[in-house]
């Protein structure tokens, strides 16, 4: 079930000063000092955005960090997905198996078309448009 966590927001303040500081390698005590995120808490989310292909890393002395892609590139689903997993409102839109229910349910319609345009949304948002601040409050 997705709840927008502290590990997912820091995971975005991190990837916006990567974006930031595209094409430069990132040292994670820079990012811990100047976005006010304790470095042991970045330590912890850096392999996710590792694994999912977000980052990339360097170790030595002209190592760190840096985008794996451009940040036109990079959704805010891809973010969270690669933090928490798939988006679920509610356990039984992830699953039917979690409810025996679920095809008969009236409300679980309702949650599904929800959960919808929620993964929509964070699909159309790249991590360039947060970095712009280019975000929409339009409803559609």
């Amino acid at each position: 079930m997705i709840k927008i966590t502290t590990k997912i927001r820091y995971a975005i303040r991190l990837l916006i000063f990567l974006a930031q500081h595209e094409g430069e390698m990132v040292f994670l005590k820079d990012v811990s000092e100047k976005e006010n995120i304790s470095f042991k808490y970045l330590e912890q989310i850096i392999p996710y955005l590792k694994n999912s292909g977000l980052i990339l890393s360097k170790r030595g002395a002209r190592g760190g960090y840096i985008l794996a892609k451009k940040p036109s590139q990079i959704t805010i689903k891809e973010i969270v997905q690669s933090i928490e997993g798939p988006i679920a409102i509610v356990e039984c839109v992830a699953s039917s198996e979690y409810c025996n229910r679920s095809n008969n349910c009236v409300p679980n319609k309702l949650w599904k078309k929800l959960n919808e345009q929620i993964s929509d949304t964070l699909e159309t948002i790249t991590l360039e448009d947060l970095m712009l601040n280019r975000i929409s409050m339009e409803v559609s």
